[in-house]
């Protein structure tokens, strides 16, 4: 058993929103399939539809997507918050979005009934217009939407970085000033595939988001940085698939892990990785997972 800011978790590992994290049985089943945590769907103020297909490429490096963030609006998916706070038996986590504070304060407000255990800021989808990293390059931005849903929040609030920006502490700092519990690092970075016989681009939306495997240097890197320079937790995500990709990413600075397109590898992922760190831990002469994190730090 851990704790990370308030939460008790398990294990170190949690689902990430965006997968697996539509329904309130879909939570519960990745509960029960091993994670720590799980973070739901990002939620908005507004029903939204997301981009056209084609909205997701496998490639050989990863995934490329470009939802949109497709949801049903605050109203419509709290019940599915409420089912899976009943029924998952672990931390259930709202990723919730809007355009500027006042939208993020009154996602907040209209979930709060739901119970989450932490809430999640999402300023760093980097394909929605007018939402995500649109507000998470900007540091002053990102501090008065922090600070909006801290000042109504009665959970933690985590804030989630987008790495396509100059330099990401930056942000990180703004999130901390703001009042943010931890942050997530990282989201998508931006990217896009051509279909060489035809010229046009694969997605509907033209460029979208790389996950996977390709991403995980820049997430380690992003997350050591992050460790060194902030006061709060950092929770690492970015291509992590296997016990030693998230070995990697606790060394580096994280609490915790978050697992996002390892999932479409099997969902024995989360239970799979929890044994693969403990047999590490005891190994290695460890007790816990705190003994590991940010270790890297020391060694250079």
């Amino acid at each position: 058993m851990m704790n990370i800011t308030g939460l008790h978790l398990k294990n170190p590992t949690i689902l990430a929103a965006g997968i697996m994290g539509t329904t309130g049985a879909s939570l519960i089943r990745m509960a029960r399939e091993g994670a720590g945590a799980v973070v739901t769907k990002s939620i908005g103020p507004q029903p939204k539809d997301g981009h056209s297909n084609p909205s997701m490429v496998k490639l050989e490096c990863g995934y490329l997507n470009a939802m949109g963030l497709p949801n049903p609006s605050y109203e419509a998916f709290l019940p599915e918050l409420e089912k899976a706070k009943d029924k998952a038996g672990v931390p259930v986590i709202a990723s919730i979005f809007g355009g500027d504070p006042e939208e993020f304060r009154m996602v907040a407000e209209g979930l709060i009934s739901g119970k989450p255990d932490a809430f999640e800021l999402n300023v760093s989808c980097p394909h929605a217009m007018g939402y995500g990293a649109s507000v998470g390059t900007d540091p002053s931005m990102v501090k008065a939407v922090t600070s909006a849903v801290c000042e109504i929040a009665d959970a933690p609030v985590w804030v989630k970085l987008t790495p396509n920006v100059t330099d990401i502490v930056t942000i990180g700092k703004a999130a901390q000033a703001g009042g943010a519990d931890a942050v997530v690092a990282i989201n998508t970075v931006r990217g896009m595939a051509i279909d060489i016989h035809s010229g046009y681009p694969v997605l509907g939306n033209r460029f979208g988001g790389l996950s996977g495997e390709a991403v995980r240097p820049v997430a380690v890197k992003c997350v050591y940085d992050l460790n060194a320079n902030l006061d709060i937790p950092i929770i690492g995500v970015g291509g992590i698939s296997t016990w030693q990709h998230a070995v990697e990413m606790i060394m580096a600075g994280a609490s915790a892990v978050q697992i996002g397109s390892g999932v479409f590898e099997g969902l024995n992922v989360f239970s799979d990785i929890t044994a693969g760190i403990n047999w590490f831990l005891k190994e290695h002469g460890y007790t816990k997972i705190e003994d590991i994190t940010g270790i890297a730090h020391e060694r250079f």
